[in-house]
């Protein structure tokens, strides 16, 4: 009988590998007159202990009410030009979150456009809120509110380039964490986290050490940098980009963070900025000669991909890779969001899923439980699709 088992021991740990946990999922339409979905994010914005859906669309910042979705409008039109990005999250505990907005959306001007606004909430947060510009860099792009080392949380802004930047050439990135004073029309302190990267499309704060404060991960056009604020300073540490002699990676534009069964951290990217490869990474091994992470291509047939969220939607006990992507002005091409298993400790094989077959121009998603089940769902909103979508999380019963 041991014999038996030792010989039907790596049989089973086989067919485990091959049959992982799958989520499965249920559309909801949310908004099927998006404009362009700039940017989308989850957070409690009336204090009712329900994850509302906040959106920057192209003219309007708006808030979808949990559970019947009722749109309302934050802000309309900040400045002449595009919506560009949104932050939203409870930063002095009272259960309401206090929303940053992004607009004068220009990628191609990088001297005068963007801008940056808090937006101050009337008494009926179903009303219009009062928008409180602050001083930005060129081409603001994403923001976040992360949380420093102090327990407060920072409004961290990231450009797409760097002030007369041509090409991805020149001066790079202005990363500035902005600091609330009490009174939020009063000046507000801005603090320098780094100027030396070039078309850093988006980034990830992350718990990835000990200490209290959030870190940074960026990705750019010279790498995936992590970046943690020491007592004088940001240190900058790179995890991703070409050894010597390698020409693989050039470039990112997504970024966001994982742990695979048995709890090793993985990196999640879209490569190369607008690209066609799911990307992750895996630490090198205390032995390698490796300075940065190893490179694993999990898919190359996804067209101008723009967002990836990292979860464990399955509940597995091990997160997945949600990743969608838009073909902008690619007539006839395929849209949607796929969704990737990891199927062994070292992230090296994945199974691949389909969560959304051409519905979805996902210009931007996250995750997060909407109907407090237990499981997380997906939001994405769309750009030629025009549109905001949930798919409801069902469980990993195929019947689902």
């Amino acid at each position: 009988m041991k014999h038996v088992l030792l010989f039907l021991f790596p049989c089973i740990l086989s067919a485990l590998a091959a049959d992982p946990p799958v989520a499965h999922f249920r559309p909801v339409d949310v908004d099927t007159k998006v404009e362009i979905g700039y940017g989308v994010t989850v957070a409690d914005v009336d204090g009712d202990k329900k994850p509302d859906i906040v959106l920057a669309d192209k003219n309007l910042m708006v808030w979808y009410k949990n559970p019947t979705w009722e749109k309302h409008i934050l802000a309309e039109k900040l400045t002449p030009l595009d919506h560009a990005g949104i932050a939203a999250a409870d930063i002095n505990g009272d259960g309401r979150a206090e929303v940053a907005a992004g607009a004068a959306w220009n990628p191609g001007d990088t001297l005068t456009s963007g801008s940056v606004h808090y937006l101050i909430p009337p008494a009926d947060r179903t009303q219009k809120w009062d928008p409180v510009t602050l001083p930005h860099e060129p081409t603001v792009h994403r923001m976040r509110w992360v949380k420093n080392a102090a327990g407060k949380y920072d409004l961290v802004v990231v450009p797409l380039h760097g002030r007369g930047n041509k090409n991805g050439q020149g001066d790079g990135v202005r990363i500035l964490a902005y600091q609330m004073p009490a009174d939020p029309r009063q000046p507000w302190t801005t603090e320098l986290i780094d100027d030396t990267l070039h078309m850093t499309h988006n980034f990830h704060p992350v718990q990835w050490d000990a200490d209290p404060a959030e870190e940074l991960l960026v990705a750019g056009k010279e790498g995936v940098f992590l970046f943690d604020r020491g007592p004088d300073k940001w240190k900058r540490t790179q995890l991703v980009g070409n050894e010597a002699g390698e020409t693989n990676f050039i470039g990112a534009g997504e970024i966001r963070t994982g742990k695979l069964p048995g709890g090793k951290r993985f990196l999640a990217t879209v490569e190369p900025m607008h690209g066609n490869q799911a990307v992750t990474y895996t630490p090198p091994a205390p032995d390698s000669q490796r300075s940065f992470w190893t490179r694993n291509v999990l898919d190359d047939t996804i067209v101008d991909g723009h967002a990836v969220a990292c979860g464990d939607l399955s509940g597995a006990g091990y997160d997945q890779v949600v990743v969608g992507w838009r073909a902008m002005n690619k007539s006839g091409v395929k849209v949607g969001i796929r969704l990737y298993v990891p199927l062994d400790k070292e992230g090296k094989t994945w199974k691949q899923t389909v969560v959304d077959d051409n519905t979805m121009a996902c210009e931007d998603l996250c995750l997060a439980d909407l109907n407090g089940d237990g499981k997380l769902d997906i939001v994405a909103a769309g750009r030629a699709t025009k549109n905001l979508k949930i798919y409801l999380n069902t469980g990993t019963a195929a019947s689902n």
